[in-house]
């Protein structure tokens, strides 16, 4: 194929699991509507982000993967001819959970997972109390319509998961996310706390010769306000796509094969990659000798 389309949904969620895959559902039937062949949900699309707060009874919410919802949105896929990305709170065993997006095939075949490997630690953001750092690596699916890599939000800020994902033939990076202000840091610090997450982003896109795109959630959970601007970036980093900070919405976005070979051809990062040199890259800090 020369070119497809991805999707991207933003919505807010409730405590209500069950609609939160309702909208979820219409979200995907409204973007396979439009066009998009791949379709890409926010991060843990079926519950509000309870990490703002350490609480037992939350681990409730988590599910096998693949399990129910897995076989739900695979139906879905084939009913539609869509491929998704599909983030869930996992399950693995009782006291191990992870942050986890499952990946379905255009004729609902699941093609498997990507847990989430950096997990942060910050006022609002406690998932180092919920999710066990991933240990599946970084993954490449070949789907129906191109190659797409996921990733997973705080994912987002590192060179290195770009990186490598992008090497094992990404022509997409998708990035669920959950994602917003405190109150007391938006007045000062909100503009430059999303530009530097817009561009980070930007820049994987251009370092890696691949469209990045990256789904967000709206609305306000507890003091949390989610800054929604899910966008689509392409080779050259430009935003070809983005949306509101507050409304709900689907948005999409052609990816050119042909245009992202040719990026590649004349930005050559990957052949002027020099490998010999990166030895320290897998140390946690470098010392003065």
């Amino acid at each position: 194929m020369k070119s497809f389309t991805i999707g991207l949904t933003q919505f807010a969620a409730s405590e209500n699991v069950a609609a939160n895959l309702d909208a979820a559902e219409r979200q995907v039937r409204e973007a396979a509507a439009v066009g998009a062949n791949v379709i890409c949900l926010q991060e843990m699309v079926s519950t509000l982000y309870f990490c703002r707060s350490e609480d037992p009874a939350n681990f409730a919410l988590a599910e096998s993967i693949p399990g129910a919802t897995t076989d739900r949105f695979a139906a879905v896929a084939k009913e539609l001819g869509v491929v998704l990305v599909l983030p869930l709170f996992e399950k693995r065993a009782t006291g191990l959970y992870h942050n986890t997006a499952a990946v379905i095939d255009a004729d609902g075949r699941y093609l498997g997972k990507y847990r989430k490997m950096h997990i942060p630690e910050d006022p609002g953001f406690h998932e180092k109390f919920y999710f066990t750092p991933g240990d599946l690596g970084y993954r490449v699916w070949e789907t129906a319509f191109g190659k797409i890599g996921v990733l997973i939000c705080w994912d987002q800020w590192y060179p290195e998961a770009a990186r490598l994902t992008a090497m094992q033939g990404a022509n997409v990076l998708f990035y669920p996310t959950a994602i917003g202000w405190l109150p007391e840091e938006k007045p000062t610090l909100g503009a430059a706390q999303h530009t530097a997450w817009e561009t980070v982003q930007r820049g994987h896109a251009v370092a890696n010769g691949s469209y990045v795109a990256a789904a967000n959630r709206i609305g306000r959970e507890g003091e949390t306000e989610f800054w929604g601007q899910s966008f689509i970036a392409n080779p050259y980093g430009e935003v070809v796509g983005r949306a509101s900070e507050s409304e709900e919405e689907i948005l999409t976005a052609e990816i050119d094969l042909e245009k992202l070979e040719e990026f590649r051809q004349i930005w050559p990062f990957f052949r002027d990659r020099r490998i010999d040199s990166y030895e320290g890259v897998t140390q946690r800090w470098l010392d003065e000798p």
